[in-house]
């Protein structure tokens, strides 16, 4: 007889656990890759991966010593790769060199996050002014990819909780807001482009963002409503199947692999934001698939993390996780496990009870 598993509980989430992120981080950064859990230096460094970093460590309400440390190292590299233009490096090697020039990718954007995340959310006063500078140098550009657009467009959005009459910021989060764009007429694909690809949750982040904060109810609604069917296309059999590597297109067969954590850690960040937005118990269940994605309920029925390290596997493969254990996969853990923690408290005050 096949026992079936007990359904996964909101309880079955673990703490955020730093180790392993402290495990690929040196003095100097964040190593990229790993092979199981030991770092390959012959990757070196990339500004995508430490300005996630630095994101996640300014979100810890209650940060440890080793916490802040990685902040302040991360914090150390971004300002070192930011050109006196506000553009930013990407590639460093383990000796110290730079491979790149200054330009406005997907890094760009990332790095704008973590800077408008540190400047408003770290707990320390030194990062958050020296965040500040650094990201009030780069608001002076804007990047012609609607990704890296969105990734900045999140770092304004930090900035503009904390003040308001931001200008700055106001402009950058308006201007991620168009790069992005708003669904067309299809009421079967409601999306601004014809085909998913990868960080698909943060487009329609930014757009709720912008609509809150700038005060535009349609656009507020637009994002919502991009949100909503994206969770409803990443929905298989009750469990998120993210969008995988290579996309789908409308019209065409869905394939399930390979899936990425930081898919599930871009759903989990838009959920969140879109129950904070609107107070919606709606978005919690969501946002609970997404955490679940990590647990084991995903479409092979297999947990994506080792206890035994703190680190999160690479990737979902038809024949499981890919074991390999580097930054981004892990950051997008610890980043979904933060979510997992506040979710938690506010099912726990709620009077009817939890989550599931």
């Amino acid at each position: 007889m096949r026992l079936v598993p007990p359904p996964i509980q909101l309880t079955d989430a673990p703490a955020p656990n730093w180790n392993h992120v402290a495990r690929l981080s040196d003095d100097t950064g964040l190593l990229e890759h790993a092979r199981n859990a030991i770092v390959r230096r012959e990757h070196g460094y990339c500004v995508d991966d430490v300005g996630r970093g630095l994101l996640i460590a300014s979100r810890e309400p209650r940060p440890t010593a080793q916490v802040v440390g990685l902040a302040e190292r991360y914090l150390a590299f971004l300002t070192h790769a930011q050109g006196p233009d506000g553009a930013f490096r990407n590639r460093m090697s383990f000796d110290r060199r730079w491979a790149d020039e200054p330009g406005l990718g997907d890094w760009w954007g990332r790095a704008m996050w973590g800077l408008g995340t540190a400047a408003t959310r770290s707990t320390v006063p030194w990062i958050r002014r020296e965040a500040a500078g650094a990201f009030r140098s780069g608001t002076r550009q804007r990047s012609p990819w609607p990704r890296a657009m969105a990734y900045a467009g999140l770092g304004a959005a930090e900035v503009l909780r904390s003040d308001p009459h931001d200008t700055d910021a106001s402009a950058l989060l308006a201007d991620a807001a168009a790069a992005v764009g708003v669904p067309g007429p299809d009421p079967g694909w409601v999306w601004p482009t014809a085909e998913l690809t990868y960080a698909n949750p943060t487009m329609a982040e930014v757009v709720i963002a912008a609509g809150d904060l700038l005060g535009d109810e349609p656009l507020l609604r637009s994002g919502l409503r991009m949100l909503a069917w994206l969770c409803r296309e990443q929905d298989n059999a009750g469990h998120l199947s993210t969008v995988p590597v290579g996309g789908w297109r409308s019209g065409v067969p869905k394939h399930r692999f390979d899936q990425q954590p930081i898919e599930a850690a871009a759903t989990a960040d838009a959920c969140a934001a879109a129950l904070a937005v609107t107070g919606d118990d709606r978005w919690e269940e969501p946002l609970f698939r997404a955490i679940a994605w990590f647990l084991g309920d995903n479409d092979v029925q297999t947990v994506m993390y080792d206890p035994l390290t703190g680190g999160c596997y690479d990737g979902l493969t038809a024949d499981g996780p890919n074991l390999n254990q580097g930054a981004e996969s892990t950051l997008a853990l610890v980043s979904t496990l933060q979510h997992a923690r506040t979710l938690a408290t506010r099912s726990a005050t709620r009077p009817s009870g939890g989550l599931a």
